[in-house]
Protein backbone atom coordinates (compact mmCIF):
# COMPACT_ATOMS: atom_id res chain seq x y z
CA UNK A 1 0.00 0.00 0.00
CA UNK A 2 1.46 3.57 -0.85
CA UNK A 3 2.20 5.96 1.48
CA UNK A 4 -0.35 8.67 0.40
CA UNK A 5 -3.19 5.90 0.49
CA UNK A 6 -2.25 4.54 3.93
CA UNK A 7 -2.30 8.36 5.20
CA UNK A 8 -5.41 8.63 3.61
CA UNK A 9 -7.04 5.91 5.34
CA UNK A 10 -5.94 6.46 8.58
CA UNK A 11 -7.17 10.04 8.36
CA UNK A 12 -10.57 9.06 7.26
CA UNK A 13 -10.51 6.33 10.16
CA UNK A 14 -9.53 8.78 12.91
CA UNK A 15 -12.68 11.15 11.53
CA UNK A 16 -15.04 8.55 11.87
CA UNK A 17 -13.94 7.79 15.15
CA UNK A 18 -14.50 11.28 16.09
CA UNK A 19 -17.34 11.49 14.58
CA UNK A 20 -18.58 8.61 17.15
CA UNK A 21 -17.12 9.91 20.06
CA UNK A 22 -17.82 13.71 19.46
CA UNK A 23 -21.74 13.15 20.70
CA UNK A 24 -21.09 11.08 23.37
CA UNK A 25 -18.73 13.07 24.63
CA UNK A 26 -21.23 16.31 24.48
CA UNK A 27 -24.08 14.17 25.95
CA UNK A 28 -21.93 12.31 28.94
CA UNK A 29 -20.77 16.25 29.78
CA UNK A 30 -23.60 17.81 29.85
CA UNK A 31 -25.32 15.20 32.04
CA UNK A 32 -22.59 14.03 34.49
CA UNK A 33 -19.77 17.20 34.05
CA UNK A 34 -17.15 15.30 33.05
CA UNK A 35 -16.37 12.79 30.22
CA UNK A 36 -14.12 9.73 29.34
CA UNK A 37 -14.40 10.02 25.68
CA UNK A 38 -10.87 12.48 24.67
CA UNK A 39 -8.76 10.20 26.48
CA UNK A 40 -10.50 7.06 24.68
CA UNK A 41 -10.56 9.08 21.67
CA UNK A 42 -7.02 10.91 21.32
CA UNK A 43 -5.55 7.15 22.59
CA UNK A 44 -7.95 5.17 19.90
CA UNK A 45 -6.50 7.73 17.31
CA UNK A 46 -2.80 6.39 18.28
CA UNK A 47 -3.43 2.90 17.51
CA UNK A 48 -5.46 3.60 14.07
CA UNK A 49 -2.44 5.53 13.04
CA UNK A 50 -0.66 2.10 13.99
CA UNK A 51 0.70 3.18 17.69
CA UNK A 52 1.27 0.06 19.87
CA UNK A 53 1.77 1.81 23.48
CA UNK A 54 2.84 -0.52 26.60
CA UNK A 55 2.79 1.03 29.85
CA UNK A 56 4.59 0.57 33.04
CA UNK A 57 4.58 2.14 36.60
CA UNK A 58 2.30 2.87 39.24
CA UNK A 59 -0.77 4.22 37.82
CA UNK A 60 -1.45 8.06 37.82
CA UNK A 61 -3.53 9.83 40.05
CA UNK A 62 -5.08 12.74 39.83
CA UNK A 63 -3.50 15.91 41.31
CA UNK A 64 -0.63 14.92 39.42
CA UNK A 65 2.09 17.08 37.15
CA UNK A 66 3.67 14.51 34.96
CA UNK A 67 7.19 15.78 32.98
CA UNK A 68 7.20 14.70 30.02
CA UNK A 69 10.10 14.33 27.32
CA UNK A 70 8.81 15.77 23.58
CA UNK A 71 9.43 13.82 20.46
CA UNK A 72 6.46 14.16 17.87
CA UNK A 73 3.40 15.33 18.06
CA UNK A 74 2.09 11.66 18.81
CA UNK A 75 3.37 12.22 21.91
CA UNK A 76 0.09 13.97 22.74
CA UNK A 77 -1.79 11.00 22.09
CA UNK A 78 0.08 8.67 23.36
CA UNK A 79 0.22 10.19 27.15
CA UNK A 80 -3.45 10.96 27.08
CA UNK A 81 -4.37 7.66 26.15
CA UNK A 82 -2.29 6.23 28.78
CA UNK A 83 -3.25 8.17 31.59
CA UNK A 84 -5.95 10.51 30.95
CA UNK A 85 -3.87 13.60 31.47
CA UNK A 86 -5.04 17.46 30.29
CA UNK A 87 -1.60 19.45 28.67
CA UNK A 88 -0.49 22.64 28.95
CA UNK A 89 -0.33 25.11 25.91
CA UNK A 90 0.91 28.25 23.75
CA UNK A 91 -2.73 30.06 24.11
CA UNK A 92 -2.69 30.43 20.11
CA UNK A 93 -3.14 27.00 18.39
CA UNK A 94 -4.22 28.48 15.05
CA UNK A 95 -7.08 27.04 13.57
CA UNK A 96 -10.64 27.32 15.36
CA UNK A 97 -11.26 23.37 15.65
CA UNK A 98 -8.07 22.64 16.71
CA UNK A 99 -8.71 25.02 19.91
CA UNK A 100 -11.80 23.18 20.40
CA UNK A 101 -10.53 20.09 19.97
CA UNK A 102 -7.92 21.21 22.87
CA UNK A 103 -10.86 22.45 25.17
CA UNK A 104 -12.32 19.39 25.32
CA UNK A 105 -9.51 17.80 26.83
CA UNK A 106 -9.52 20.45 29.39
CA UNK A 107 -5.87 22.37 28.29
CA UNK A 108 -4.39 24.80 30.67
CA UNK A 109 -3.47 27.45 28.17
CA UNK A 110 -0.25 30.42 28.77
CA UNK A 111 0.90 32.51 27.27
CA UNK A 112 4.54 31.84 26.28
CA UNK A 113 5.69 35.25 25.25
CA UNK A 114 4.58 37.22 27.80
CA UNK A 115 7.73 36.36 29.74
CA UNK A 116 6.98 39.07 33.08
CA UNK A 117 3.84 36.34 33.45
CA UNK A 118 5.69 33.30 34.50
CA UNK A 119 3.84 33.58 37.81
CA UNK A 120 0.55 33.58 36.18
CA UNK A 121 1.53 30.58 33.96
CA UNK A 122 2.74 28.23 37.39
CA UNK A 123 -0.79 29.24 39.42
CA UNK A 124 -2.55 28.36 36.30
CA UNK A 125 -1.23 24.94 35.84
CA UNK A 126 -1.23 24.79 39.77
CA UNK A 127 -4.89 25.35 39.30
CA UNK A 128 -5.59 22.79 36.94
CA UNK A 129 -4.20 20.44 39.18
CA UNK A 130 -6.81 20.70 41.49
CA UNK A 131 -8.94 19.06 39.31
CA UNK A 132 -9.80 15.73 38.77
CA UNK A 133 -6.63 15.15 35.79
CA UNK A 134 -3.33 14.81 35.86
CA UNK A 135 -1.64 17.75 33.87
CA UNK A 136 1.65 17.31 31.52
CA UNK A 137 3.82 19.71 30.56
CA UNK A 138 6.81 19.22 27.99
CA UNK A 139 9.74 20.97 29.75
CA UNK A 140 11.66 21.15 26.15
CA UNK A 141 9.14 23.77 25.34
CA UNK A 142 9.34 22.21 22.00
CA UNK A 143 9.89 18.80 20.08
CA UNK A 144 13.41 17.13 20.27
CA UNK A 145 15.42 15.57 17.98
CA UNK A 146 14.82 11.63 19.76
CA UNK A 147 18.53 10.74 20.36
CA UNK A 148 18.92 13.05 23.32
CA UNK A 149 16.95 15.61 25.63
CA UNK A 150 17.10 19.59 25.01
CA UNK A 151 18.04 21.44 28.22
CA UNK A 152 14.40 21.74 30.60
CA UNK A 153 12.63 25.12 30.86
CA UNK A 154 11.75 25.13 34.49
CA UNK A 155 8.81 27.65 34.69
CA UNK A 156 6.00 26.03 34.51
CA UNK A 157 7.66 23.76 36.68
CA UNK A 158 6.95 26.52 39.58
CA UNK A 159 3.21 25.27 39.86
CA UNK A 160 4.03 22.21 42.45
CA UNK A 161 5.64 25.63 45.02
CA UNK A 162 1.73 26.53 44.38
CA UNK A 163 -0.10 23.55 44.39
CA UNK A 164 -1.94 21.55 47.06
CA UNK A 165 -0.17 19.24 49.35
CA UNK A 166 -1.42 15.96 47.96
CA UNK A 167 0.13 17.09 44.22
CA UNK A 168 2.49 15.04 43.22
CA UNK A 169 4.86 15.54 40.33
CA UNK A 170 5.87 12.60 37.94
CA UNK A 171 8.61 11.91 35.48
CA UNK A 172 7.29 10.30 32.37
CA UNK A 173 10.12 8.92 29.55
CA UNK A 174 7.83 8.11 26.36
CA UNK A 175 10.32 5.90 24.32
CA UNK A 176 9.84 5.22 20.72
CA UNK A 177 12.60 2.65 20.77
CA UNK A 178 14.91 1.97 17.38
CA UNK A 179 12.44 4.15 15.77
CA UNK A 180 13.51 7.56 18.27
CA UNK A 181 14.86 9.54 15.53
CA UNK A 182 12.88 8.91 12.03
CA UNK A 183 9.88 10.05 14.55
CA UNK A 184 11.57 12.97 15.83
CA UNK A 185 9.70 16.42 14.58
CA UNK A 186 12.41 19.24 14.41
CA UNK A 187 14.19 18.77 10.83
CA UNK A 188 10.63 19.26 8.67
CA UNK A 189 7.69 21.10 8.48
CA UNK A 190 4.35 19.93 10.65
CA UNK A 191 2.85 18.86 7.30
CA UNK A 192 5.50 16.67 6.23
CA UNK A 193 6.20 15.23 9.00
CA UNK A 194 2.67 14.23 9.76
CA UNK A 195 2.39 12.89 6.61
CA UNK A 196 5.16 11.02 7.28
CA UNK A 197 3.92 9.63 10.21
CA UNK A 198 0.22 8.76 8.74
CA UNK A 199 1.85 6.86 5.67
CA UNK A 200 4.18 4.61 7.85
CA UNK A 201 4.06 1.54 6.78
CA UNK A 202 3.35 -1.24 9.66
CA UNK A 203 2.99 -0.63 13.57
CA UNK A 204 4.81 1.75 16.11
CA UNK A 205 5.83 0.44 19.51
CA UNK A 206 5.97 3.02 21.99
CA UNK A 207 7.09 2.77 26.04
CA UNK A 208 5.44 4.97 28.12
CA UNK A 209 7.48 4.72 31.53
CA UNK A 210 5.25 5.85 34.39
CA UNK A 211 8.57 7.22 36.64
CA UNK A 212 8.95 7.52 40.99
CA UNK A 213 7.30 11.02 42.34
CA UNK A 214 10.29 13.65 42.91
CA UNK A 215 10.68 15.84 46.45
CA UNK A 216 8.69 18.71 46.02
CA UNK A 217 10.77 20.18 48.51
CA UNK A 218 13.26 21.55 45.62
CA UNK A 219 12.26 24.89 43.92
CA UNK A 220 11.79 24.62 40.26
CA UNK A 221 15.13 24.47 38.88
CA UNK A 222 15.87 21.45 40.89
CA UNK A 223 12.75 19.77 39.93
CA UNK A 224 13.96 20.56 35.98
CA UNK A 225 17.25 18.59 36.75
CA UNK A 226 16.03 15.77 38.60
CA UNK A 227 13.00 14.86 35.71
CA UNK A 228 15.55 15.30 33.25
CA UNK A 229 18.14 13.06 34.64
CA UNK A 230 15.58 10.52 35.42
CA UNK A 231 14.03 10.57 32.05
CA UNK A 232 17.84 10.41 30.12
CA UNK A 233 18.25 7.58 32.30
CA UNK A 234 15.09 5.58 31.57
CA UNK A 235 15.90 6.58 27.49
CA UNK A 236 19.76 5.42 28.47
CA UNK A 237 20.92 8.87 26.95
CA UNK A 238 23.71 10.64 27.71
CA UNK A 239 22.94 14.17 29.40
CA UNK A 240 24.38 17.68 27.94
CA UNK A 241 23.29 20.83 28.54
CA UNK A 242 24.05 21.95 24.88
CA UNK A 243 21.66 20.76 22.01
CA UNK A 244 23.06 21.33 18.45
CA UNK A 245 19.03 22.17 17.69
CA UNK A 246 19.18 24.76 20.69
CA UNK A 247 16.65 25.46 23.71
CA UNK A 248 17.39 27.14 26.77
CA UNK A 249 16.26 28.92 30.18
Amino acid sequence: MRANLRAILRVATVALWFLVCAPLHIATKLITGRSPWPQRFLGTAARIIGVRVRVDGAPVRGHTLLIANHTSWLDILILAGATGCAFVSKDQLGHPFIHWLADQNDTVYVRRTHVKGAKEQAVSVAKSLAGAKPVAVFPEGTTGPGDHLLPFRSTLLEAANYAAKDVAVRPVAIDYGAARQSVGWWHESGKDNVLRLLGRRGSLAVDVHLLDPLDRAGDRKRLAHQSREAIADRLGFKLSGHSPIGAGE
